[in-house]
């Protein structure tokens, strides 16, 4: 099935996009765990507007919990407290290697227009990203969001010092793999555009320690919209 426009009339009038996004994301769960061998596992982490409630850890008003017996000792004043902006929409899926773990081995993720909305959410997004690959973690993204212009492979790959190669398209999947070369960790990275009234490509996984699998996006994204009944033609 040739990728929709979710994002906007007429599909977006008559079916809600961040359902389709979970959809996907659980659908592409079950093909992956279609392919890991035994220790693997694949789920899905879908959240919408998360409001992480760190004031919880504020229950005392501001003051220390009760010290060890015989200690007097309390927190001194924090130097300076500043604006915190968290990547609070997650659309993804997680890969988990459970021999010594679980441990993350793998992630996609499913940008959502909140990933791209704001210089900070591009960049939370960004970093999210970054601390995955850092730690040897396989990641691929994928962006059909046609409400917002941003770019968060760019972003992600400037945030590693990296330039991406050209693409002349806004909407794209990305993968990602670290891995040791010539006494050298380097990066391999894998582009396609994508277009709206086109055919989705097929993406590399690679997890955490070599093994590589197929992200069947189009597939999946087939199954998707005929599990949901996302017509074919029209909304």
């Amino acid at each position: 099935m040739p990728l929709r426009d979710h994002f906007r009339p007429p599909l977006s009038i008559h079916r809600h996009w961040h359902a389709f996004h979970h959809a996907w994301a659980t659908c592409l769960c079950f093909d992956l765990n279609h392919q890991l061998p035994e220790g693997y596992f694949a789920e899905p982490n879908v959240q919408f507007g998360i409001e992480i409630d760190v004031a919880t850890f504020d229950d005392t008003g501001g003051k220390c919990l009760a010290p060890p017996k015989g200690s007097a000792w309390t927190p001194p004043e924090p130097v300076i407290t500043v604006p915190l902006t968290l990547a609070t929409d997650l659309v993804e899926v997680l890969i988990y290697n459970t021999e010594a773990g679980p441990t993350l081995a793998g992630a996609i993720e499913l940008i959502s227009p909140a990933n791209k909305d704001r210089p900070e959410s591009r960049d939370a997004f960004a970093t999210k990203c970054a601390t995955y690959v850092q730690g040897g973690v396989g990641l691929a993204m994928v962006d059909i969001v046609t409400l917002r212009k941003a770019n968060l492979h760019v972003e992600f790959l400037a945030r590693l010092g990296q330039r991406a190669p050209h693409m002349d398209s806004e909407l794209y999947a990305a993968a990602y793999r670290p891995i040791e070369r010539d006494e050298q960790v380097k990066l391999d990275i894998w582009q396609e555009p994508l277009a709206i009234g086109k055919t989705l490509p097929t993406m590399p996984l690679w997890l955490r320690g070599g093994h590589c699998f197929q992200i069947n996006l189009e597939e999946t994204y087939e199954r998707t919209c005929q599990e949901i009944r996302v017509p074919r033609n029209g909304a």
